[in-house]
């Protein structure tokens, strides 16, 4: 018998030992409703696992800042749907922006903190690797942040029993793309950057990814080939954009080394009209490190205090969460921010929901069951796009210069989803 086998023995028969436990209780104080549920409560344990610090640190700097929020807002306390109050303890931990670290915490979390719910929050480094672990370890869990293809293809594009995730589609986002450069006159001529790695291999994909819409829609496409994650030196990339006239630079890149790539684009005399990444332009800190060269840039837009919802815990709509946060923490709203309500949102509306939230079944149960509006939109696995994933809204952006900011994050496109109107239109690059 293997360990995994003996694993999966043990928890089945500790959960009929605890089923059985819980059904003398019940006997005992069938004239006692306070009794049992003093007995039946207890403490609920959810694993957070976010990128709090390495280079993909941009994308989970306000998680533990929305915990902690939502932390005193619950008081340690969590009533559910059947009137039970239980304790309950969010347990964070930083993946350091490493997948294997990811996967290290989110094993522990399952089989030794015994967590009830498992929450990876952003990045598909993070968010990849702790759904092997639910999955393998029969955990519920519910992420966001990550294109949904990037987190169900690798793992084989099935259906999934113990993983559920909630973010726009890699399809949504490209042919967001596309429609930024339909704004532009050009020469239709798109260089493609991408990094060797899961993003870049998803989003380069020349099946499914960036290159189809892009191709589809009557613009050329020129990839020199993948480069290293955190490379100081983009002149290949450069020489081959040049020679084919790329006026227009699309693809998937972390901040560093975008920055390194516009430099030494702008260094070697190459200007294209359009600098459209997916990652690294989400944030107002990734812009500013550009200085000058940042006026401009464009992006896939996840949310921004535009969005017109209401939070399920708090009340709040988008604004109040953005100029909380940029009262209490003295920077700039980003876009994460929504997503990290939003998932707490989600985690907690399971909890409250399920028949029993510490029975990871019951967890399980619930979360394929949700339908529920957050923050970012609604979110309901109806099955489409896929079993396990629940769409969300995505637009396209351009930073331009701010008022009460260096760079303020204007909406120019909705071609994808018409929620509201654009903000402006798309201007090319000044250089």
């Amino acid at each position: 018998m293997t360990y995994y086998n003996r694993l999966v023995k043990s928890r089945v028969g500790r959960r009929a030992v605890l089923r059985g436990l819980g059904a003398g209780v019940a006997v005992s104080a069938l004239g006692s409703p306070a009794i049992l549920r003093a007995a039946t409560a207890g403490k609920i344990k959810v694993g957070y696992l976010t990128p709090a610090t390495g280079p993909l640190g941009l994308f989970g700097e306000t998680d533990g800042y929305s915990v902690q929020k939502i932390r005193d807002h619950l008081g340690g306390k969590l009533t559910v749907a059947s009137g039970d109050t239980y304790d309950i303890e969010f347990i964070e931990r930083d993946t350091q922006s490493n997948p294997n670290k990811a996967a290290e915490l989110a094993g522990d979390l399952i089989l030794n903190e015994e967590v009830h719910l498992l929450c990876p929050a952003s990045t598909t480094d993070t968010i990849l690797p702790s759904m092997e672990q639910a999955e393998l370890y029969e955990t519920p869990c519910i992420s966001s942040g990550a294109p949904w293809q990037a987190v169900i293809m690798p793992r084989g594009g099935g259906e999934f029993d113990w993983t559920y995730h909630f973010f726009w589609g890699l399809d949504e986002a490209l042919n967001t793309f596309v429609g930024l450069w339909k704004g532009l006159e050009t020469n239709k001529q798109v260089g493609m950057l991408f990094p060797q790695n899961i993003d870049g291999e998803t989003w380069g994909n020349d099946q499914y990814g960036l290159p189809v819409p892009t191709k589809a829609a009557g613009f050329e496409v020129t990839i020199p080939g993948y480069f290293q994650p955190r490379t100081n030196d983009f002149s290949a990339q450069i020489a081959e954009f040049k020679k084919a006239g790329c006026e227009i630079i699309g693809g998937i890149t972390y901040p560093d080394d975008l920055k390194t790539f516009v430099t030494q684009a702008n260094q070697q005399g190459f200007k294209p009209k359009a600098v459209t990444v997916a990652a690294a332009l989400l944030f107002p800190g990734g812009v500013e490190a550009m200085g000058p060269l940042g006026n401009g840039m464009s992006s896939e837009v996840w949310w921004t205090p535009a969005f017109p919802f209401k939070s399920t815990l708090t009340g709040q709509v988008s604004r109040d969460l953005a100029d909380q946060w940029e009262a209490e923490q003295k920077r700039q709203w980003t876009q994460p921010l929504g997503y990290s309500h939003a998932l707490l949102e989600v985690s907690l509306d399971i909890l409250k929901r399920s028949e029993n939230p510490l029975d990871r079944e019951a967890n399980r149960d619930a979360m394929a069951a949700t339908d529920i509006t957050t923050v970012v939109g609604p979110i309901k696995f109806s099955g489409k796009p896929h079993k396990n994933v629940s769409a969300t809204p995505i637009f396209g952006g351009q930073w331009v210069k701010g008022e009460k900011w260096p760079y303020d994050l204007k909406i120019v496109d909705n071609s994808v989803n018409q929620l509201f109107a654009p903000e402006q239109k798309i201007v090319p690059l000044a250089w």
